[in-house]
């Protein structure tokens, strides 16, 4: 099960191993073992014009999902790797937002990789409802890694 891990931020503090063993076991927990994901690091500018060009918004953002299943629950075929898509997040908002949370940088880059896993299998926020399934769910993934949650 590879998770594909770019670092752009280098200087960072966060180890990219650690990272990856984070998010393959948040993989299995949702029932995805085996399955791929690109977790990319970047700095705010990366992910401002990311934001800009996908989703038409001229900011920075903590983390965006770009899933590349239409319908997670469908098999891959077998012998084909399964990749559920990419997963890119700011480490400049990270490190902010930590601060807010009083959380390690590690720590809220673990909750944005769970936040963004959800994303891929097709979870949303939007509604009142969908949000409180996800929230839940984020719940439950920050338990599987012992990280508490910083929503209190």
């Amino acid at each position: 099960m590879p998770v594909y891990l770019t670092n752009a931020t280098r200087k960072s503090g966060l180890d990219g191993r650690a990272l990856k063993r984070t998010l393959e076991t948040l993989l299995g927990a949702v029932g995805e073992k085996g399955s791929s994901v690109s977790l990319s690091l970047v700095r705010d500018p990366a992910i401002r014009a990311i934001n800009g060009e996908h989703r038409g918004k001229d900011s920075a953002t903590d983390v965006l999902s770009f899933p590349l299943l239409d319908d997670p629950s469908e098999a891959t075929p077998a012998g084909v790797e399964r990749l559920l898509g990419d997963i890119v997040v700011s480490v400049d908002t990270a490190a902010r937002q930590a601060v807010e949370y009083d959380a390690t940088i590690a720590a809220e880059v673990d909750r944005l990789m769970i936040h963004g896993i959800l994303h891929l299998l097709g979870h949303d926020h939007m509604e009142p409802d969908e949000r409180a399934r996800m929230e839940a769910e984020e719940r439950r993934l920050a338990d599987v890694i012992g990280m508490p949650w910083p929503y209190r």
